[in-house]
């Protein structure tokens, strides 16, 4: 309710917030109070309900709304929860706008708003119906012949994914369809692919696509049941836009944790790779900042600002199927545009992950395999953004040495850090 009322106030008075939330069951609890808070600053608070967090970011926009908020953990279990925050824009506020709303939290000296100046709280309209129109119209597919299965992940796409598939012609049968508010994202979805590849085995079906909690990412299953990660999407997006023209700055944007692999079929291609920090953010960041179109993560978060102010899975999702149609191919075998390194991510539990910069003896065994990697490898140890957990990549060229090095680190990481 505190953040709702610093951001009311950071908007000023009368501002139109879009609210929308994934399917957990602290998801209304957590509306109610955020748009009372909104209400108490004087704005009006719009409730959307259960929506994918990149049909608020684009709604805000195409309503004119001052900002936008998803209550949602995103690709986290169930008992999480959080907020993201949007401008006018759609876009995700930046760091520094984050910092001056926190800075009003304990704001007990201005006066709230009394009488007719309080705000109120109002419910969408068909905010739903319009991202699944704005979708087909902005994507525009024959999908027939294609026989589908989507994971759902008991999460936001439910009320969007199987639809916009179905209305674009594909034969589509929906799993992790049935969210009771505690099975968000578990044991399916993004974060686990098992289910669906054993779905899309058992059917006979030509893929899968399956998303996470808000749906702003997408994963893909090909035919034969094989992982299809967020870098061959993105390598498979960025040929396509290349060979029509519309790749600006014939450059993509991912971040460090990104297989070497996508960079070396990149290179291939006369095509720049931009590094940043994980995190969706610095991906746009770096796009806003220097023009770019495409950029994404591994774990399936794929940002097109021809199509989305933020990453969108279901747009992804229909961006991969535009490409089968034009290359003539299946996913197993587009997917082979990319040789992918051996690379292994293990995440840790850990009792003080912010305690990790100091971790000596995770440093020295970092360095002393980084000496032993030279140019064949990369490792990667960061803190979560949001669990308590350190995750250890590795890149080297055997299975063996991935396996061998990420536990010896994952082991340091949990003695310095605590389990």
């Amino acid at each position: 309710m505190r953040l709702g009322r610093a951001y009311g106030r950071r908007l000023g008075a009368g501002a139109r917030v879009l609210i929308g939330r994934d399917t957990r069951r602290s998801g209304a609890m957590l509306e109610a109070a955020l748009a009372s808070g909104i209400a108490s600053a004087g704005g009006e608070a719009i409730l959307a309900g259960v929506l994918p967090t990149p049909a608020i970011a684009e709604q805000t926009l195409a309503m004119g709304a001052s900002g936008g908020a998803v209550i949602s953990a995103s690709h986290n279990p169930f008992a999480d929860n959080g907020i993201k925050l949007f401008g006018a824009d759609g876009f995700k506020l930046p760091d520094e706008d984050e910092a001056q709303i926190e800075a009003l939290l304990d704001d007990q000296e201005t006066e709230a708003p009394a009488g007719v100046d309080v705000g109120e709280i109002t419910i969408a309209e068909a905010v739903g119906e319009q991202y699944i129109e704005s979708l087909l119209q902005r994507l525009p597919l024959d999908l027939s012949g294609f026989d589908l299965v989507v994971d759902c992940a008991h999460g936001a796409t439910v009320m969007t994914a199987p639809e916009v598939l179905r209305c674009s012609g594909a034969s589509v049968t929906p799993i992790g369809a049935d969210p009771d508010g505690v099975n968000i994202n578990d044991g399916c979805g993004s974060t686990d692919l098992s289910t669906l590849q054993q779905a899309v085995a058992a059917g006979d079906h030509d893929l899968g696509l399956a998303f996470d909690g808000d749906g702003d990412r997408v994963l893909a299953v090909d035919g034969a049941g094989n992982v299809v990660d967020g870098d061959q999407i993105l390598a498979l997006c960025a040929l396509r836009l290349k060979d029509r023209g519309d790749l600006v700055g014939d450059a993509v944007v991912t971040t460090t944790m990104t297989n070497l692999g996508f960079r070396r079929a990149m290179d291939e291609h006369g095509i720049g790779v931009c590094w940043t920090d994980v995190g969706d953010r610095y991906v746009l960041q770096e796009m806003r900042t220097n023009g770019y179109v495409l950029g994404g993560e591994q774990s399936g978060h794929l940002i097109n600002l021809a199509h989305s102010p933020t990453g969108d899975g279901l747009a992804a999702g229909l961006q991969l199927l535009e490409t089968l149609i034009e290359r003539q191919e299946t996913l197993e075998h587009a997917a082979q545009v990319m040789t992918r390194s051996p690379q292994k991510l293990v995440s840790v539990t850990v009792a003080n992950k912010n305690d990790l910069p100091d971790a000596a003896e995770v440093w020295e065994l970092v360095a002393r395999f980084e000496e032993e990697l030279g140019e064949e490898g990369r490792i990667v140890v960061r803190p979560s953004g949001t669990e308590p957990l350190v995750r250890v990549m590795v890149e080297a060229p055997t299975e063996l040495l991935c396996s061998d090095w990420c536990a010896s680190i994952a082991t340091a990481a949990q003695n310095a850090l605590g389990e």
